[in-house]
């Protein structure tokens, strides 16, 4: 894996050594850049020698990626980049439809400064690929929901973007529909700017709808 894997790819992990979280990040990065694809196995000496570090802080950082739904972890198997099924990937999308609108719409009842997600949407514009896309992608919904007031609700958040990120990359890959969704993503961002909290919840929730229903056309 190349030295850009070190690049930051989120929110921090928590309170884990710095050598453990730069180890974390890393991996993460190159899973949801696809650059490690699903069903890869994960194997911590080989890890180790490619990032420059020892197995600690690889086997610590596979084991939170573990608990984030990133990575699978089998005593048989080792641990490996996590395949997301369609069910799986259904129930990801319900989790967000029932909680996403809800956290974006509080995240507007106050004072906010919104020019992170407005940096988001135009590092997604100007991405060179779906990579790029999807790490910006994945950006604005966050700051989108940042501010709901709840650190809980944005963790679980935070975990099922990062789950979310598998399946849309194999999305667009098949159905292509990244412009519909930045104009879907400009109109939540006016919304919010102008503070229309009911608006916000309304149009986040038609853009996770709709991705769910051209992404799973049989259970429209």
């Amino acid at each position: 894996m190349p030295e850009a894997l070190f690049s930051p790819a989120g929110s921090s992990p928590g309170a884990l050594p710095s050598r453990t979280e730069a180890v974390l990040e890393a991996i993460k990065h190159a899973i949801l850049t696809g650059e490690l694809k699903p069903g890869r196995p994960l194997v911590e000496t080989d890890l180790a020698a490619e990032l420059g570090v020892s197995k600690t802080p690889v086997r610590e950082a596979l084991k939170t990626l573990a608990g984030t739904g990133l990575v699978t972890m089998s005593p048989y198997k080792g641990a490996t980049v996590r395949e997301i099924d369609r069910a799986h990937a259904r129930a990801i999308y319900d989790m967000r439809l029932l909680l996403e609108p809800t956290a974006a719409g509080r995240s507007v009842s106050g004072p906010r400064d919104w020019s992170p997600a407005r940096a988001a949407l135009e590092a997604a514009d100007q991405a060179e690929d779906a990579a790029g896309r999807s790490l910006a992608n994945r950006a604005f919904h966050r700051h989108m929901y940042l501010g709901c007031g709840n650190p809980l609700l944005v963790r679980t958040l935070d975990d099922l973007r990062d789950q979310t990120a598998l399946v849309s990359a194999a999305a667009w890959a098949q159905r292509p529909s990244w412009e519909r969704e930045a104009a879907e993503h400009r109109a939540i961002l006016d919304a919010a700017e102008r503070g229309d909290t009911e608006e916000v919840r309304d149009l986040m929730r038609s853009h996770i709808s709709s991705f769910v229903a051209r992404t799973f056309p049989e259970d429209a």
